[in-house]
């Protein structure tokens, strides 16, 4: 491990265990392809981060031709975010014990060998975008998310500003948006209202980091409008963990049933299908989903068309 300082950022070098996959291991914090707190530029991962000390713009090139990922971070929350990264690309990980039962799980696992799970270690940066996919579709979520960040977030320290990369607004800043512009930003009362109270306890929420996931998985449930779904798709992101599954999903459970016994499922028989992968059934969940299902086109949720149109962001001056 080498880290280095220079005027402009903070620097790291990290050499992994193994073949570590950048890309595929992060691949699950992007939404979207105009998720404007990720991008990849000039061959690296960009992700612009709020971290406990504060925001961080953070590059991290794949790994080189000996061995080794390069990372970069600036701001405030940089020392936090390069300490953490070899959790967060899934150092702490442990897939021993996991066997694929089935010939499309196997292939899957052969396909993405050097996939591992990546502990992000902040809850409020899964939770906020999880909870404004909840019940709609993809492109509702996304474009919610993303009208959120532009209108409340910040530019990303350092280079991050030149690349269009975004921090997410924090809790503090959730707290203070009156319930009117969430409609503009095609949050509807029902999820704004979860993010209003999980903003109230967002010190609380982090503090789940530290606790067993089925401890976590109460705490994270013991506030109104976070259910199965949501804190399963918390927990995976900022925990974790492996075992967290996203039950409650309107396509997994179908999409994972063509994929393993050939039709589909509902909760209670996915839940028994994945039974025997425990403590891996999210790596049943994440593996599959690297395939893409590509073969299974399911029925789509429509998208809604009776919130109000959002204003565009004005342009900042040239200069």
């Amino acid at each position: 491990m080498t880290i280095t300082t220079d005027a402009a950022a903070r620097t790291r070098e990290w050499r992994p265990a193994w073949p570590c996959p950048v890309g595929e291991i992060w691949a699950h914090w992007r939404r979207g392809s105009g998720d404007p707190t990720y991008r990849i530029e000039a061959g690296r991962h960009w992700r612009g981060i709020r971290t406990p000390i504060g925001p961080a713009a953070v590059a991290v090139r794949p790994l080189t031709s000996i061995g080794v990922i390069e990372a970069q971070a600036w701001g405030e929350g940089a020392d936090w975010a390069l300490e953490r990264l070899p959790s967060m690309l899934g150092a702490d990980d442990d897939p021993a014990g996991f066997s694929p039962r089935h010939p499309e799980l196997a292939q899957a696992l052969h396909e993405h060998p050097h996939w591992r799970l990546g502990r992000g270690g902040l809850v409020w940066q899964a939770l906020l975008p999880a909870v404004i996919e909840q019940k709609v579709t993809g492109q509702e979520a996304f474009g919610g998310f993303r009208r959120l960040v532009h209108f409340y977030g910040e530019r990303a320290p350092g280079p991050g500003a030149a690349l269009r990369l975004w921090v997410p607004p924090g809790p503090e800043v959730v707290r203070r948006i009156p319930s009117w512009e969430w409609l503009k930003l095609h949050i509807d009362p029902a999820r704004s209202r979860t993010l209003l109270r999980c903003a109230q306890r967002a010190d609380a929420l982090e503090r789940t980091l530290g606790l067993p996931s089925d401890e976590a998985d109460q705490r994270l449930r013991s506030i109104p409008g976070i259910g199965i779904w949501t804190s399963a798709e918390i927990r995976f992101r900022a925990h974790g963990d492996a075992d967290a599954v996203s039950f409650g999903d309107y396509h997994i459970p179908n999409e994972i049933g063509h994929a393993l016994v050939g039709h589909d499922l509902d909760d209670a028989a996915l839940e028994a299908l994945l039974e025997p992968y425990r403590p891996h059934r999210h790596r049943v969940q994440a593996l599959l989903g690297t395939r893409r299902w590509r073969e299974r086109h399911g029925p789509r949720l429509a998208p809604r068309t009776h919130l109000p149109t959002a204003p565009r962001r004005p342009r900042a001056p040239r200069g």
